[in-house]
């Protein structure tokens, strides 16, 4: 949770590291409109309150070939705490599953796999996911083409 409520500077430091998070404090200052000193603290203030979690390098799939990317509907044989738990207890430590979420509609979960090809994928469901108990059904959809990927959250609601 946010320390205070995200205020114009916050959103503007969010908005500025979301599009360049190995921006320099100085010239994160420049552009926000702060001197370098407030303007560092005010970063530290929104790391340590769990605003800002972490900061990462984006890579680009297809030239670590990793270009298939595929989303998963998996249902569960019973809504029970015991196998939810199970599934996400497996999912975690998947490395091809890059996003999963508990779903309302048909399906239980929703996973985004990345993987090479489709003998990666068919290895994939064989050896990790047809495995975990409980799964009733899977429906796999690949996705043709990207048409839009976005990392920075939209930060326009958050009005001062």
């Amino acid at each position: 949770m946010p320390r205070t409520p995200i205020d114009r500077i916050d959103r503007s430091i969010l908005t500025e590291l979301q599009q360049d998070g190995r921006v320099t404090n100085n010239d994160l200052a420049q552009r926000v409109g702060l001197s370098p000193s407030p303007c560092l603290r005010w970063v530290k203030a929104l790391e340590e309150s769990g605003v800002i979690r972490r900061y990462v390098a984006l890579l680009d799939p297809a030239a670590i070939d990793l270009s298939v990317n595929v989303f998963v509907n998996v249902t569960l044989e019973r809504q029970v705490e015991e196998r939810l738990e199970a599934f996400e207890a497996a999912v975690v430590q998947w490395p091809e599953v890059l996003e999963c979420y508990l779903m309302t509609g048909e399906a239980d979960y929703l996973l985004r796999v990345v993987v090479p090809d489709l003998a990666a994928y068919e290895r994939f469901l064989k050896d990790h996911l047809t495995r975990v108990p409980g799964v009733a059904s899977i429906k796999s959809s690949f996705a043709l083409k990207q048409v839009r990927y976005n990392t920075a959250l939209p930060l326009a609601h958050m009005r001062a």
